[in-house]
């Protein structure tokens, strides 16, 4: 058992952590839960399918109700009138949502679950985030005081590198 720079052992309660970054939920790369739903709604969709195919009267109300039975001019005339005109319609209102739901992606916080818009960056990162979850903003609202002290600190940090550029 090795000793930290404090003396305590590793793993003892007050010792220093060594990695101060969290480990994630999930590794980098993997889908975390998301197979375990695409899972479920292929073995939903399976034992609706069997329900209707397997049991005549779901199959003869399933049939009744999309336009397959009592044909018009040829068999499938009812469905494309009737059940089939609708699919045009789910599938621009699906594309508008997916697209939707796109763009408030891109502009929401970061932080996985939170849907408050995002308008400020985390330096260093390529995240946005909102005021709750950004480090730096207080979270009651930004006091006369407060915004002049961060301008100072950050015309300060503007000098000093303009300063270590000159220099160099």
């Amino acid at each position: 058992m090795s000793d930290t720079a404090d003396g305590l052992p590793s793993n003892a309660p007050g010792a220093a952590a060594t990695d101060p970054v969290p480990a994630p939920d999930y590794a980098p790369g993997s889908s975390g839960n998301h197979a375990w739903w695409v899972i479920v709604a292929a073995v939903l969709l399976g034992i609706a399918t069997l329900v209707v195919v397997l049991h005549g009267t779901v199959r003869h109300w399933f049939a009744r109700h999309t336009g397959l039975l009592d044909a018009g001019p040829d068999v499938y005339y009812n469905f494309w009138s009737g059940f089939g005109s609708d699919l045009g319609e789910v599938t621009l209102i699906t594309a508008v949502g997916i697209g939707v739901y796109t763009g408030v992606r891109k502009v929401n916080c970061h932080t996985k679950g939170c849907w408050r818009i995002g308008h400020h960056a985390l330096d260093g990162t390529p995240y946005i985030l909102c005021r709750h979850h950004h480090p730096h903003v207080p979270n009651e609202g930004a006091t006369h005081d407060h915004i002049l002290m961060q301008h100072h600190r950050y015309k300060l940090d503007e000098d000093a590198g303009r300063a270590a550029r000159s220099r160099s």
